[in-house]
Formats: structure tokens, sequence, C-alpha cells
């Protein structure tokens, strides 16, 4: 896809990962990480502060893009620092050269982290045949969509998009997060309920069904933990989880048109608001 490419038509598009950031649909459109933001705890005024001036990258988000990159084979080209931290001026000079080329830095142990990570992912069973180019499918592929009821466009990009057409089952949508802890029963669900996963859930599926009609997809997010032996648990959200996220990311839609509507973007509260102590700490102060 041409650079500067102006998206007009609902679709599936292939374009680097800059070009979806930097939203190709005027007037603009919402991912679903922009939906979370319209949302308590945040508000719009920090949304709209956060689309104005969006966070300078960091070593954390540069390992999260390496790691995506060596496990779906697609992304920006990874340059290896040889460097033992990040504290030198040197190695902060090199790694902003890369940015600036469109690069990703990363340190030399970092590089072989990743390297053992994807290793590891290609062993799983389940993990391994999401994301496997002979099974068919493309990696990092950007759907734009009008919402109904509201026409607001709406944008997603996903991990990998299977070539459901050529297959005879339902079609797995996988996304790929790296974590501390991969546990299911200890850590997974904070986990989706802290970063507002069912949310991403529910936002991909409605743009699939959307732009896919027929394909009946399934979605699961692949957790690989970042220390050895990098752990792996594939997940998929229940019911109960799927129709939360669903109803918050109406929510998010409506209060994102009308604030775009209004021209406003509001903050937590123009009132004086009355506050209680959390319900534990007001149980004992009942019983003090």
């Amino acid at each position: 896809m041409p650079a500067g490419t102006v998206i007009t038509e609902p679709g599936v598009y292939g374009m680097p990962h800059a070009e979806y950031l930097a939203d190709p649909v005027p007037g603009g459109s919402l991912s679903a990480s922009a939906a979370k933001r319209l949302l308590p705890p945040s508000c719009p005024a920090l949304f709209r502060h956060y689309q104005d001036h969006p966070p300078e990258p960091s070593p954390v988000f540069d390992f999260g893009h390496a790691a995506h990159q060596k496990v779906l084979g697609a992304g920006p080209e990874i340059v290896v620092i040889e460097a033992d931290s990040w504290r030198t001026n040197a190695a902060k000079g090199k790694a902003r050269e890369a940015r600036e080329a469109g690069k990703t830095p990363l340190l030399t142990a970092e590089h072989e982290q990743v390297l053992a990570m994807a290793a590891a992912l290609r062993e799983h069973p389940i993990a391994s045949a999401l994301f496997d180019p002979d099974r068919g499918g493309k990696a990092e592929q950007s759907l734009f969509w009008q919402d109904y009821g509201s026409d607001v466009w709406r944008r997603a990009r996903l991990d990998w998009l299977p070539d459901w057409r050529n297959i005879h089952q339902r079609p797995v949508i996988g996304d790929y997060k790296t974590t501390v802890c991969a546990d299911p029963t200890a850590a997974i669900g904070k986990h989706v309920l802290n970063y507002g996963y069912h949310q991403q859930a529910a936002w991909y599926l409605d743009g699939v069904r959307e732009l896919l009609p027929g394909s009946d997809p399934a979605f699961v997010f692949v957790f690989q933990e970042k220390t050895a032996p990098y752990l792996i648990t594939v997940c998929e959200l229940d019911d109960l989880a799927e129709r939360a996220g669903r109803r918050r990311n109406a929510e998010a839609i409506e209060r994102y048109r009308d604030c775009k509507e209004a021209g406003t973007w509001p903050g937590y509260s123009d009132d004086i608001e009355l506050i209680s102590l959390p319900p534990w700490a007001a149980r004992i102060e009942e019983y003090a």
C-alpha cells in the first residue's frame, strides 16, 4: 500500500504499523486501545491528550514489537545494539537512530531473549499453528469499518488473519501477548480486566464479522512469559467476558461520537464529588 494512503472504504488492508497508528481515515477512527481511554478509570480529556501527544518510544514497547516480529515474521526490522544496558549515551543514540529509521532497537541480550521466545512458541502445538504461514493467512492486517447506528469509523490491527476461505473449519484469530506470568488460574483473568483485553476481543470479533461475513471467527489470546522457559497459555474468553467487553465498547463509541460532535472532551468531573472510603476500609471503620 502506498505511503499516505487514505481509507474511505471499509475493508482489510495491509499497511505498515506506523501508518495504521497515524490513522489513515479522514476525520479519524477509533481503535480498541483508544476506546479504553474514553472510559473509567480514564476519561475523554486523557483520551484527547494521548491522541495529541502520543508517548515516546520506550525499551518496553520495543521489546514487545520485536517479539511480535520474531513470532509473526512481519514488522519493522530489528537492529541489535551491542551494549549491556541503555544507560550509556552511545546506546541511547543508536536506539534513537534506529527508531528514526523506522526500525526496532534491541540490546544483545534482549535479542537472544526474543529469539528464544519465538523458538519456544514454534514448539507449542496450538500457538505455532495459529501463526503458521504454511496454513495460510497474513500477519498484521488492518481492518476498517463503520459502526452501525453511530457511523463512527472503527479500526483494528490483527496479529494474524487466517485464510479462512481455504480451510474447512472455523477460523481462529490469534493475538500474541508477552507477559510476566501466563498462569491461567492466577494471572490471566487479572490481565484481561486490568488491560481491557475483553474489550479488545469483542472489538476485533466485530471487525472480522463485519468485513468477512460468514467467517464465524473465534478469538484467542496467546500469552507468553518473557523469562525462561518462556511458557505459553492459549485462552479464549467466555461469553460473559465478551459481553462485558462489548458493552464497554458500545459506551466508548457513544462517548466518542458525542464528544466529537460537541467538540469537547471532559475530564473526570466538573462538579464537587462526594467520596467514600473503599468498601474494605469502610467495613473496618464500621466495626472499629
